[in-house]
């Protein structure tokens, strides 16, 4: 029989992230502190979502709206990434991206934390964008899982594949 593993993965899921992408055009469809501001919210890509406001004060604003329906949903902060409100034109447009995978160098820090300061006996791989642990017990990968989510490494962790 194999050893037990689990896969450290950081993927945000699409359908939440649209059903908040949703209400959040809903909110600025019908706030009042919206209207006649042309503020609007919407999908500029795969992975990719893009504000607009006629003010810059609307546009930050309508991030905020957009980052609580995140929240709402169940959303890390840590898988947007997005910037400051750019003029271009008579508008002010913002560009954010909803960040899939784990970099190189995070997997590196991630899998380097684990032979630190986990049990011994628990290997981590790189695959891709994401890892793979394995360990002889089911109770050292668990409490890898939680030594990795008491770190912080600037990206949303989720755990996959317990077996």
């Amino acid at each position: 029989m194999a050893d037990p593993s689990f896969d450290v993965v950081s993927k945000a899921d699409r359908q939440e992230v649209d059903n908040a992408l949703n209400q959040a055009a809903k909110e600025l469809a019908n706030r009042f502190d919206f209207r006649g501001t042309n503020t609007k919210i919407s999908w500029a890509g795969e992975d990719a979502v893009t504000l607009e406001s006629e003010t810059e004060e609307r546009c930050k604003a309508a991030i905020e709206v957009f980052k609580e329906k995140m929240i709402k949903r169940g959303l890390s902060m840590k898988s947007l990434e997005i910037g400051e409100p750019a003029s271009s034109g008579q508008t002010y447009k913002v560009t954010g991206q909803i960040k899939q995978g784990i970099a190189q160098d995070v997997a590196k820090k991630i899998s380097k934390k684990i032979r630190d300061e986990g049990p011994k006996g628990v290997q981590a791989q790189i695959q891709g964008d994401q890892l793979r642990v394995s360990g002889k017990k089911k109770d050292d990968l668990q409490t890898v899982i939680q030594l990795l989510k008491s770190a912080d490494f600037d990206v949303a962790l989720q755990f996959e594949n317990f077996r």
